[in-house]
């Protein structure tokens, strides 16, 4: 078992641990070393390195590794890319790709489970349910199983209404010949009271509620940055405007938090220079979770003890800001030590969403996030009006969120990429094919302005575009609609406003319709000219 949670060894080396996986099997001295050489070279960590000193994402690499020691028959995985970089990801799904045994995992990263998944084991309201397909096409199936049910207990819910308008009527007159009717009716009372409704979706509004930033957010000129002589990144050139969406990614260790926190000013840079722009008000979301008091409530951390809080603008109680959040009345005034780690994200979001920002900086936001406050926090994002600064290794969530990518690339090393991390590994795949050519000499650095990125069509653009033929769709279905009511005599006559009202409404969904025709060629014309 990999837990979720990722346990501590005090004292111990990377060596120990590892050897303490599989102290208890009976093991020959030759094969036990046999396993340990074959995983060592896969570590890339010194064994003899203390496992407190390493990074959460060394640590489950670490775990991982001790558990393939065992060889199981089964391998129970708990959110297994939590912490972890994508090339220890793709590094991951290789190794799972190949083990022999049965696997049974929960992971809330969708690329890692469409690339691994063969089946889904659905759990929804106490109810298990395997759908034997991937993941693409469960979402799909899952999809039409719950409209299913909605039809379903529409149906159920009016015969129980007109059962209970029967038994109001006056059943003593027909007693006797109604029991079984009875029996029946007080049977679908009791299913009626026993159906569970689906667990409603989390509701979070990232207007942030903050002043408007100045339109340069932040300028870093040949900023450098070590560790213990190590370089981490440098010289580097960055500038972030405002509504900039900026995705960070590295592997593990490379240097992450310390340029997001060199950007901030919370640290200084070893050389160059950091200029944050005006009306700058930044939340702070941390993968480790240590802004949260763990003596504390979860209302009294998520307001700092206060009753109300203000949310976009808005005076709330904060109980009903947690219900946002999935919180119960209960679990509001309980401890957070009972809480799991998707419990304690939802918390640290409701945390900072009830303070004004305009620059939300997230280091792993996504880690133990449920699948439908993940891609909720995915539509927030991308309409979020302020700056993002994001460091996530989950795919499809840096694809769905970000319109630029800073890389590390090692030995201090930084690129920029726009797009998202598709693009990225489109960009790879390019320079991989490509042959090799001779060296440049660097352009000399301009102090001023850098040139302007090129243009990406966003992703709410996408989405925008994809919607209008429906939305058109139904404006031309209501505009016939009123043209054959206004062409009936019979309507005129109940109703001699009816005309004029069709005539009103008429004209403004001729203006519509123009407006959304010239906004449709637009988006098709920026989308050929970006995309090709």
């Amino acid at each position: 078992v990999l837990p979720q949670r990722i346990p501590e060894h005090p004292g111990r080396n990377v060596e120990e641990v590892l050897h303490a996986a599989v102290a208890d099997l009976e093991l020959e001295d030759w094969e036990r070393e046999a396993r340990m050489d074959a995983r060592r070279r896969q570590l890339e960590i010194p064994l003899g390195q203390g496992y407190d000193q390493l990074s959460s994402g060394q640590k489950r690499r670490v775990l991982l590794l001790a558990s393939l020691l065992r060889e199981p028959d089964l391998l129970l995985l708990d959110e297994p890319t939590n912490h972890l970089d994508l090339e220890t990801i793709r590094w991951m799904e290789e190794v799972l790709l190949n083990h022999r045994g049965a696997l049974l995992f929960i992971s809330h990263d969708r690329a890692f489970v469409r690339r691994l998944g063969q089946a889904v084991i659905d759990l929804d309201r106490g109810k298990l349910t395997r759908w034997d397909c991937g993941y693409d096409r469960y979402v799909e199936r899952k999809q039409q199983a719950l409209e299913a049910e909605e039809k379903q207990q529409a149906v159920f819910d009016r015969k129980l209404a007109q059962e209970e308008a029967w038994i109001r009527q006056g059943i003593k007159a027909r007693r006797t010949r109604n029991e079984g009717r009875v029996r029946r009716l007080q049977k679908m009372r009791e299913e009626h009271r026993q159906r569970r409704g689906r667990t409603g979706d989390a509701r979070m509004d990232l207007t942030g509620g903050g002043a408007v930033s100045g339109h340069k957010v932040i300028s870093a000129e040949g900023i450098v940055a070590s560790h213990e002589g190590r370089p981490l990144f440098g010289p580097f050139d960055c500038e972030i405007l405002r509504g900039d969406r900026v995705g960070i990614l590295g592997p593990n260790g490379c240097g992450k938090t310390t340029l997001i926190r060199t950007l901030l000013g919370k640290i200084p840079p070893e050389a160059g220079s950091v200029e944050r722009g005006t009306n700058l008000q930044v939340a702070y979301f941390d993968q480790n979770r240590e802004q949260l008091d763990p003596g504390a409530t979860v209302m009294e951390n998520a307001g700092d003890g206060h009753e109300f809080v203000t949310v976009a603008g808005q005076r709330r109680h904060i109980i009903s800001h947690l219900k946002d959040f999935l919180f119960t009345s209960e679990q509001a005034k309980g401890p957070i030590h009972n809480l799991s780690g998707g419990e304690r994200n939802r918390l640290l979001l409701a945390r900072l969403f009830c303070r004004p920002f305009n620059l939300l900086v997230m280091d792993e936001p996504t880690n133990d996030l449920d699948l439908e406050t993940l891609e909720l926090l995915e539509e927030q994002l991308t309409n979020f009006n302020g700056t993002l600064l994001l460091v996530s290794h989950d795919r499809d969530f840096l694809d769905n969120v970000v319109t630029e990518l800073l890389v590390f690339e090692g030995e201090g090393r930084l690129r920029s990429i726009v797009g998202g991390y598709a693009d990225y590994e489109a960009f790879r795949e390019r320079t991989a094919a490509a042959p090799a050519a001779p060296a440049a000499p660097a352009p000399a650095r301009t102090k001023g302005r850098r040139p302007p990125k090129e243009r990406k069509f966003l992703n709410r653009e996408r989405r925008e575009l994809e919607s209008l033929p429906a939305e058109i769709e139904a404006l031309e279905s209501e505009q016939e609609a009123i043209a054959t009511a206004m062409a009936d005599p019979a309507t005129l006559r109940e109703d001699p406003d009816a005309a004029e009202r069709g005539r009103r409404r008429l004209a403004e969904i001729e203006a519509a319709l123009t407006e959304r025709f010239a906004r449709w060629e637009e988006l098709e014309s920026l989308r050929d000219q970006l995309e090709g």
